[in-house]
């Protein structure tokens, strides 16, 4: 496996980004990330590069009505780099600017299908809450 750099996102990572989303997901999910969240919330997200591009993401901001939270929007993993760490090293340069902005909590959520994203979100320490007809909830304390 090849070095991973991770950098705070630019809004033009939107463009190498939105791309892969449906292949990475293996179905059409790329509406749900639109360029506005990297237009202004991508001081508090990330990139993830190695030598073949791409390598993962995150996209996060700190919510501006409750400012005990930070949301992770979206966070990806190039589908070969899965189970190597990154999107757990992804969550944790995100905690700490949580942490750093004094924000107490970190949420998301996911699709009920998503059953590898909830089994990762609940070993990362995170609560989840099943909503019938509705999102997976994730809420984790800092």
């Amino acid at each position: 496996m090849s070095e991973v750099r991770v950098r705070q996102a630019a809004p033009e990572d939107h463009d190498r980004i939105h791309p892969v989303l449906d292949d990475w997901w293996g179905r059409p999910i790329a509406s749900v990330l639109q360029s506005l969240f990297l237009d202004h919330f991508f001081d508090t997200s990330f990139v993830a590069d190695d030598e073949q591009g791409l390598a993962g993401f995150l996209v996060g901001f700190l919510s501006p009505a409750r400012p005990e939270v930070a949301y992770v929007h979206f966070i990806g993993v190039r589908p070969d780099l899965r189970r190597s760490g990154l999107a757990a090293d992804l969550y944790d340069r995100f905690f700490d600017l949580a942490r750093r902005n004094g924000r107490t909590e970190v949420w998301a959520i996911t699709a009920p299908v998503n059953e590898r994203s909830i089994a990762f979100h609940r070993a990362l320490g995170f609560d989840v809450t099943i909503q019938p007809n509705g999102p997976v909830r994730f809420r984790r304390p800092l």
